[in-house]
């Protein structure tokens, strides 16, 4: 892997100038949060293989074979005043060119991603960006649920989950709560993958004394991918993923759409706000 790097003096970012990826995220002091996956069989696809690598990517939902898993190669790197934009080439078979924005803050441990899909084909495609972060197993993982009624009689339902065939209920990683779903994020099979509608916009994780969280634009009463999902999570037996998914759109030729995540990484227990820290005490 090319590797190339943004720091300040909170975090030491890298990525990569052969794939659209983001491979590492550094606290000061502590190990890198992102997975490695370098060790991964790559997928055949008819358009060569996949290779995961770990860390983040930029995909568009909804996930499918193909699609979904055409290689990120021919990268083209563009520096910004306070960071980088990637580029990839465009894709054979959708003629989706994918783009990511990295705007490092200067002052503090704070980072703004942008994603961006460019339709450069010749008819219109239905997607929706998808970011997906893959961070390193040993954490809790934080989803944070709506606990108000979502009408003025409480009548009606305010909380939807959608579940993958190979997800187990009593999954023993998975405890389901108020005012938080908690998942710890332990080495298992079969993997767990669940979605819901995020109303906070923001999800976390919580490994080796560090807090990272990423919040995203909530755009309720739009169409989401996966039964109207906006943010999921997956973990399996070699990483854990948190990811958030922007609302469907038919892109026609020469439209994009985009898709923007901030990252935040917060050293100390003493950041975590009061019920979540009861919340873990009891997982």
């Amino acid at each position: 892997m090319n590797k190339r790097t943004l720091k300040n003096d909170f975090l030491e970012i890298e990525y990569l100038s052969d794939s659209l990826r983001i491979v590492g995220l550094t606290p000061a002091g502590k190990p890198n949060l992102l997975a490695d996956l370098r060790h991964v069989a790559p997928i055949g696809t008819p358009y060569g293989d996949f290779s995961f690598r770990g860390g983040h990517r930029l995909w568009h939902a909804p996930e499918a074979i193909p699609r979904s898993y055409i290689p990120d190669h021919g990268v083209s790197i563009h520096d910004l005043p306070d960071g980088v934009m990637m580029e990839a080439e465009t894709e054979p078979g959708t003629g989706i060119r994918k783009q990511i924005e990295i705007h490092l803050a200067a002052d503090k441990p704070k980072i703004t991603l942008t994603h961006t899909l460019l339709n450069q084909g010749m008819w219109a495609v239905e997607l929706a960006p998808w970011a997906i972060t893959q961070l390193k197993l040993g954490g809790t993982a934080i989803l944070p649920l709506p606990t108000g009624n979502a009408d003025a009689a409480g009548l009606l339902h305010n909380r939807q989950i959608s579940l993958w065939a190979y997800t187990r209920l009593n999954d023993p990683r998975l405890k389901l709560d108020d005012p938080f779903i908690l998942f710890k994020a332990e080495a298992l099979l079969p993997p767990f993958k669940m979605g819901y509608f995020n109303l906070h916009g923001w999800l976390a994780y919580w490994v080796q004394g560090v807090l990272f969280r990423k919040t995203f634009d909530v755009r309720a009463g739009l169409s989401h991918p996966d039964n109207n999902c906006n943010a999921e999570i997956y973990c399996g037996d070699q990483f854990v993923e948190l990811e958030s998914l922007a609302p469907l759109t038919k892109l026609q030729p020469g439209a994009s759409a985009t898709h923007t995540e901030v990252w935040e990484v917060f050293n100390g227990l003493d950041t975590l706000p009061k019920e979540m820290q009861q919340a873990l005490a009891a997982l």
